[in-house]
């Protein structure tokens, strides 16, 4: 064979290799529609004529009174291309957010949405849809994802959608914190498509390419009325203009030097003077219900020395989306967090991706050997292959236990991953046998997960969105993991007549955060509220004097957040599938109080024919990666595995061409 050929011959098989890649990879993994799983997908532009980026501006306008926030959102949409659309965005909200209303506005007129059972409400929609009307349709796909669905959006309209909702703000250490989440971070999941329940198909989603710019702009403002003093307000995610109306009502808005940063959620941070969680309770008097939250302040932290004996073992994420930034302020967090453990203190790490790996089957002695060991291991890491979370959970539950040692499971996770039910429901099942608390990292972080994580383990969860803050929220963390405060929690009404009170049980304290009951109310404005619990040295008891507390108009979010708050216990982060009881319970909870459930929509149509022919083009609106998340967190793992395999034989090809002009056998 000469040179020429050999070169020639090479070069082919590169150029194959290449098409291979690009063209059959993806296919090739997947060759059987049946068998593909709900794996999110970069964005392709399709036919010119179709406006297929339809979401034009994001706005937001966020009240907060006190500890309660009223959130107003409105969603430009306008066809800019020359067919019909039928567009649908996913986009996130808060996991605590009450959504009680929906408008949609159509040049000067406005639709007021009505709340209906789900599947009454989707086929209403699709039937306005097929007969050529605009229409809008809500749906919640987890407690924090939500779909906006748009029928016959004709070219040059523009259609803008009004969402309200309320929320409450629960301070951690003296810290308020309100968020907004802009963006969706892509999941995992090994569902099949064919078969995936039509509220998980939003997992398959388009995405915009790591790096790329959102394409709608977003505005935000608020206005926080604290009733004292505020200070150390700072926003950690975006560049803001403040504006202060007086010691206690600060005003704010983006800086709108750039408007395209709807990749990272927007956080609001700030204390109140004086570092003080007071005791309180907000009454609110409705025509047929009355309803109550309770707010105490706990004790001090308890004393270092008191504490006993602890087991902390870390189960790390170390999949494609924690790629970059994440994993690497989660190798710093582990750094810190097991540099820091005492010598009579054990240790463990489970890391876990597509599979799960653990560092020692028995739990090490937290010396400088071991330590150094376990970092090593962590060094080591880079993120790839999808999410799998339940299996290293319970690999983490199984470590053979020490006795009298407190175990504490500490799970460090961007949160991409679904089926997160299951891993609410085993934690809600092994409570018993350890304490867990989650730590979310990215700028898009999974609040759903982290965040139900915590409620099912009754702890608190801590997030870190960007690298500069990592040290001073891990250390926080760390106290608040090592230094229990309030245990055997119990808080009761005596005199005063409350019934549908929850949550039912209350977890235990770990920081300074003060303790939240809802309930309804009846009789006289009389008696008092006892707060009951244990610290290291003893009971401790406080009481509040209900007496002194009138109801307030301003209040009227109680119905919201009470009704919010049941749902919440009866679906959020319970068992993987809903009983038909609760279904019931949680749909007319829904229709009562006008909220968006998992099983109650919002739809407004208007009873104008838009598009006679009712022929339209069906467009998703494609996300942007948030800020960090690499673009191995897109697609399903098979194409993952395909793309490295094809990779890996182009480079081997490449080293042969190398190898063969080094031995003059061609140039």
């Amino acid at each position: 064979m000469t040179s020429q050929t050999i070169k020639f011959t090479l070069r082919g098989i590169c150029m194959v290799l290449i098409v291979l890649v690009v063209v059959s990879g993806p296919a090739a993994a997947q060759t059987n529609d049946e068998d593909k799983t709900l794996s999110p997908y970069f964005f392709v532009q399709g036919d010119p004529r179709t406006d297929q980026l339809p979401l034009k501006d994001t706005s937001v306008n966020i009240a907060v009174s006190g500890v309660i926030a009223d959130v107003t959102i409105r969603q430009t949409y306008r066809n800019e291309g020359t067919r019909p659309i039928n567009a649908r965005y996913v986009f996130p909200a808060s996991t605590r957010a009450a959504v009680y209303s929906m408008r949609m506005r159509i040049g000067d007129e406005v639709i007021v949405a009505k709340i209906k059972e789900r599947e009454a409400a989707k086929q209403e929609f699709e039937e306005a849809k097929k007969e050529g009307k605009s229409a809008s349709l809500l749906e919640q796909n987890r407690p924090n994802v939500f779909s906006m669905n748009l029928a016959n959006l004709m070219p040059n309209e523009e259609v803008q959608i009004e969402l309200r909702y309320t929320e409450l703000l629960v301070p951690t250490d003296g810290t308020y914190e309100v968020v907004y989440p802009t963006v969706v971070g892509p999941r995992y999941s090994s569902e099949n498509e064919s078969t995936a329940p039509n509220q998980d198909k939003w997992v398959s989603s388009p995405y915009l390419h790591q790096g790329s710019r959102p394409t709608s702009t977003l505005h935000i403002s608020a206005r926080i009325s604290a009733g004292v003093p505020i200070k150390d307000l700072a926003c950690t995610s975006h560049q803001i203009v403040p504006e202060w109306v007086s010691p206690s009502v600060a005003q704010l808005k983006l800086d709108e030097s750039d408007t395209f940063t709807g990749n990272r959620d927007f956080i609001l941070r700030y204390r109140l003077a004086g570092d003080a969680i007071t005791s309180g309770l907000l009454l609110y008097q409705g025509q047929d219900e009355n309803f109550f939250l309770y707010m105490a302040q706990p004790p001090q932290r308890v004393a270092t020395e008191d504490i006993p004996p602890r087991e902390y073992i870390f189960v790390v994420d170390v999949s494609g989306s924690m790629d970059g930034f994440p994993l690497n302020t989660a190798k710093q967090l582990l750094r810190d967090l097991i540099g820091q453990l005492r010598p009579t203190d054990l240790f463990n790490v489970v890391l876990f991706a597509g599979d799960a790996s653990i560092l020692s089957e028995q739990s090490l002695q937290a010396n400088p050997h071991n330590i150094s060991r376990a970092i090593g291991l962590i060094e080591q890491q880079r993120g790839s292959g999808g999410t799998e979370l339940l299996p290293a959970i319970k690999q983490a539950m199984n470590i053979p236990r020490t006795a009298n040692f407190s175990r504490s499971v500490v799970l460090v996770t961007d949160g991409y991953v679904s089926g997160e039910e299951g891993v609410f429901e085993y934690i809600r099942q092994n409570l018993n046998h350890y304490n867990i608390f989650p730590f979310g990292i990215g700028t898009g972080v999974n609040r759903y997960l982290i965040e139900g994580v915590a409620k099912a383990g009754m702890g608190e969860p801590f997030i870190v969105t960007e690298e500069a803050e990592a040290g001073s929220i891990a250390a926080k963390f760390r106290e608040y993991i090592q230094t229990p405060v309030l245990t055997d929690v119990k808080v009761r009404s005596i005199g005063f007549d409350t019934y549908d009170v929850h949550p039912i049980q209350l977890p235990d304290l770990l920081a300074r955060r003060p303790v939240i009951v809802f309930g309804k109310w009846r009789g006289p404005i009389a008696g008092t509220f006892e707060l009951r619990g244990l610290t290291a040295h003893g009971e401790y008891v406080s009481n509040f004097d209900v007496a002194g507390v009138q109801p307030d108009e301003g209040n009227r979010a109680l119905r919201y957040l009470w009704a919010r708050s049941r749902i919440a216990e009866l679906s959020d982060y319970g068992s993987s599938s809903v009983s038909d009881d609760r279904v019931k319970e949680i749909t007319e909870l829904g229709l009562k109080y006008n909220l968006l459930t998992q099983f109650t929509s919002f739809i407004a149509i208007r009873e104008r024919v838009a598009n006679a022919t009712g022929s339209a083009d069906d467009v998703e609106q494609p996300l942007p990666l948030p800020v960090g998340v690499s673009d191995l967190a897109v697609g399903s793992e098979p194409e993952l595995l395909w793309t490295i395999a094809a990779v890996l034989m182009i480079g081997l090809v490449i080293v042969a061409l190398k190898r063969f002009r080094s031995l003059g056998v061609y140039r």
